[in-house]
Parts: structure tokens; C-alpha cells; sequence
């Protein structure tokens, strides 16, 4: 055992390490700009954030020891029994949690609370990686593709009931690994078509073409599925004739409903994209029929979907959501300014970075952190106070570490033997992603606040905890390539 754990340092990563290391060590010091009040410089005091956040990160580090010690096949034959585990801890914690601002999501054991749903993230990739390394396996199987979208969905659908949204769309990420391992492309682009008609139908719910009565954001939500399904035709059936009838005769339709509407007779334009949409799913599944080919008939049910999505997601938003939640959207669709409300974390935000101009103010010496004018700046905008001390500069140096961070967990996810250590390796790439692109935007305000931390910066014990285990058990993985 003991010439087994001198191999594994020696075979493993450095590189990724030293970037973990440089990133903690960052982000102690932004913790320490974000909760520091003008006269109190006990950073290492353990009534201080900055004092807990210290005492977390040393403990990370224990676990990132513990994590490259253990033998690596532990993960590969636990993998079931550890998911098994943390979903029945996320059904606890839906009935044993406090309300905590809403949400029924830590688990409170002394001076302690812990948020189950960070470290459900890496049991959800080890099962995934699980799955898809049998033998047997093969994403193109509808009986496969079930299987990995309810490993995925279920702690997802379990963190929604724990009301922490933000949370739990995090796990939509795995789908970006899916696509890297074969999962046919026509399943991401549905993805993003369900977000374009969401955004689309939302932010012009409220707005009509002229003089009509017809609302743009479904006007233009049905005249994209028709594009779209024409297009598709294109690229997956190989008919060109098929598809220029189906773009060809929707846009002519549709034009001329749009003179007839604003200078003959007022009607609603919507009306004419349903009936277009009707004629155009009997037309595929004739043609999947007659050419007995299958992608026609799945490019009609595509259409079916995206209807029943423009029309769920209009009751999704207004009946689902929590009014919070829709202001947000709202606000960042620039349907609301709300700038004393929804958007002020926001604003705030966007006002602390620009203060920082090119080179920051320096260590502690924000004024909008400093004076507490942004509101959860120590968590989830934490990079606010980045903007602010460290400038563009400064800034861009912890994005470059990061991107450098994500591209060197690549590497190693590509140089992985094994099917299990790739999936796992992706899925960490898809996760960081996710939470770099969603923190930074919200931050910015280009998305949503949902409220999702950003990776080793945010203040917490269970962010850190839940991010050093998904990175070192990658790393312990790849270290036994070399042993």
C-alpha cells in the first residue's frame, strides 16, 4: 500500500492542483474584501466569514488528501450505492430542513449546515460514468437514454422540491456530456430551441404586431418551429424539395396573412400558423409513411413538442414560478428595470465592477463592498468584488485561471483508458462550465439570479467541499493510469 501511494503522487496531476490551490487561495482573499468591515482585521477569527471560510478550506484540503489516498476502483464499485445514498438524503432533507430564506435545503448539525444538494453533483456523475462504462451500453438506445435522463432528473426533480431552483437546473449540465459521448445532436438542439421559445414567447407576451391582436412573442415562437421543422428536414431526411415546400409555402401563407391583417381585414395572425402547423405534422408523418423513413415522423413529433412547450411554458411562468422568480426573468429580459427590487443585487453589481475601472481600488479598499451596498456579495456575487479590487486586470486573471483550469480537465478527461474516467472527467468540464457562465452572467446581469455559486470563490463550506470532491476524485482516477 505504501509504494501504492507513493505511485499516486507521483502520477498524479500537479498541474490541475496548483490551479485548484491558486483558485482556494483567491478566493480566501475575496472572501476576506467581501465580508470585512472598515476597522476589523481579525481574518482568522472564527466568528469571521472569512475566519470559517479558512477553516473550510483547510478541511478541503484534508478531503482532497482522504480522496487521493483511497483506491481508485472504490469509486467504479460504489458508484450505485453512493447515488442510492445521497438521493435518500435529498428526500430527508425535504422534511427535516428549517425554512432558510424559503428553502428547505441545509441540514442543520450544530454551528454546522450543509447543503446535500452540492455533493449530490459528483454521486450524479459517478452513477452516469457507471452506466455508460458496461459493456452493453450503447446512447443510442431509447431504453439507455431513459435510464441516464432519470439519474439525472430525479435528484434534480428532488433539489426542486427543496424550493432551490438554481440548484437544481445545475444538473441540466450532464446533458453537455451526453452530447460528447454520442448523444445525437438533434437532442441539444431541441434543448436550445425550448430555450429560444422560452425567452421569446416571455419577453413579448405583452407586445402586438401593429394594430392586430396578435401577440408577437407566439407569433414569432410558431413561425420559428416552422422554420426550424423545414430546416430539419433538410439536415436529417435529405429533401430538399420537401423542405423548400415546407419554408417556401409557410413564409408565403404567412406574408400574405400579414397584408390581409393590417390593411383588409383585422384578424389574428396565430390562427394561420396553427392551421400551418396542423397541415405541416400530417404532411411529415405522410411523407414518413410513403418514403418509409423514421425522421420524418420524429420531426413531426418535434413540432407537436415545441407547441405543447410554447403554451406549458407560458403556464410554467405564470402559475409555476414563484413571483420572485418571474420578476427576476423580467428583469434580466429587460421587461422590468426594478432597480430598488428584483434588479438591484443587479445593478449594484454592475456599479461595484465599473468602479474598479482597469486595475481595481486594492485589497479592502471597495467602497460598494465595503459599504455592504451588494446584497449576498460574499456568496453568490462574489466576483463583484473582484471587479472592484482587482479591476479589469485582476478580473480577467481569474477568468483566464479558470478557463486554463477547465481546459487542462479536458486534457485529462481525453486521456482517460477507460470509458468511466472520460464520462466522470466530462462531467466535471460540464458542471464548471455551467456554473462559471450562469454566476458570471447573473453577475453581469446577462442571466438570471438564480443563485449559484461560484466554483472555490463563493463563501461556504458545502460549495468547496462539494467542488474539491468532484475535482480530486477526477484526479485519483486519472492518477491510476500511470500506476
Amino acid at each position: 500500500m505504501a509504494t501504492r501511494n507513493v505511485s499516486v503522487w507521483r502520477t498524479v496531476d500537479w498541474t490541475t492542483i496548483i490551479l485548484y490551490l491558486i483558485l482556494v487561495i483567491c478566493g480566501w482573499f475575496s472572501v476576506c474584501g467581501a465580508s470585512y468591515t472598515y476597522g476589523d482585521m481579525d481574518f482568522f477569527s472564527f466568528g469571521s466569514r472569512s475566519g470559517k471560510q479558512l477553516v473550510w478550506i483547510l478541511c478541503s484540503f484534508g478531503l482532497g488528501f482522504v480522496l487521493l489516498m483511497l483506491e481508485e476502483k472504490m469509486y467504479d464499485m460504489f458508484s450505485y450505492l453512493i447515488y442510492i445514498g445521497m438521493i435518500l438524503l435529498l428526500i430527508v432533507t425535504i422534511f427535516i430542513a428549517p425554512d432558510t430564506k424559503g428553502s428547505r435545503s441545509w441540514l442543520v448539525m450544530g454551528p454546522v449546515s450543509l447543503q446535500p444538494a452540492e455533493f449530490a453533483k459528483f454521486a450524479t456523475a459517478l452513477v452516469l460514468a457507471k452506466y455508460m462504462s458496461a459493456y452493453s451500453f450503447n446512447i443510442g438506445k431509447m431504453k439507455n437514454m431513459l435510464m441516464l435522463a432519470l439519474f439525472i432528473l430525479l435528484p434534480m426533480g428532488l433539489i426542486i422540491m427543496q424550493r432551490e431552483t438554481g440548484s437544481a437546473l445545475v444538473y441540466l449540465a450532464f446533458f453537455l456530456m451526453l452530447y460528447r459521448e454520442g448523444m445525437p445532436g438533434a437532442i441539444l438542439f431541441s434543448g436550445v430551441c425550448a430555450v429560444i421559445y422560452f425567452i421569446v414567447s416571455i419577453r413579448f407576451s405583452n407586445e402586438f404586431i401593429g394594430n392586430t391582436p396578435t401577440v408577437i412573442g407566439e407569433f414569432a415562437v410558431l413561425s420559428m418551429i416552422l422554420l426550424f421543422a423545414g430546416s430539419m428536414v433538410w439536415v436529417y431526411c435529405k429533401r430538399d424539395v420537401a423542405a423548400r415546400n415546407i419554408i417556401g409555402i409557410s413564409l408565403l401563407v404567412v406574408v400574405l396573412g400579414l397584408i390581409v391583417s393590417r390593411f383588409i381585414v383585422v384578424f389574428n395572425l396565430v390562427y394561420i400558423l396553427w392551421g400551418l402547423c396542423i397541415v405541416l405534422i400530417g404532411y411529415l408523418f405522410y411523407l414518413s409513411i410513403v418514403k418509409r423513413n423514421k425522421n420524418f415522423g420524429l420531426i413531426a413529433l418535434f413540432t407537436i413538442g415545441s407547441i405543447g412547450f410554447l403554451y406549458s411554458g407560458d403556464y410554467v411562468f405564470n402559475k409555476v414560478l414563484e413571483p420572485h422568480q418571474q420578476v427576476r426573468i423580467k428583469v434580466v429580459l429587460g421587461m422590468e428595470e426594478d432597480l430598488a427590487g428584483a434588479g438591484y443585487n443587479v445593478n449594484q453589481s454592475k456599479i461595484a465592477i465599473g468602479s474598479g475601472g482597469l486595475t481595481g481600488k486594492g485589497f479592502l479598499n471597495g467602497t460598494q463592498t465595503k459599504l455592504k451596498y451588494v446584497p449576498e456579495q460574499d456568496t453568490d456575487f462574489i466576483f463583484c468584488t473582484v471587479g472592484e479590487e482587482k479591476g479589469f486586470i485582476g478580473s480577467s486573471i481569474v477568468l483566464l485561471l479558470f478557463l486554463t483550469l477547465i481546459l487542462r480537465l479536458i486534457v485529462l478527461a481525453e486521456r482517460q483508458h477507460g470509458t468511466f474516467g472520460r464520462v466522470y472527467g466530462y462531467s466535471i468540464v460540464s458542471i464548471f462550465l455551467f456554473h462559471l457562465f450562469i454566476n458570471i452572467g447573473m453577475v453581469l446581469g446577462l442571466s438570471p439570479v438564480i443563485g449559484i455559486p461560484l466554483p472555490f470563490f463563493s463563501y461556504g463550506g458545502s460549495s468547496l467541499w462539494g467542488f474539491t470532491l468532484l475535482l480530486f476524485i477526477f484526479l485519483r482516477i486519472d492518477a491510476a493510469r500511470g500506476e
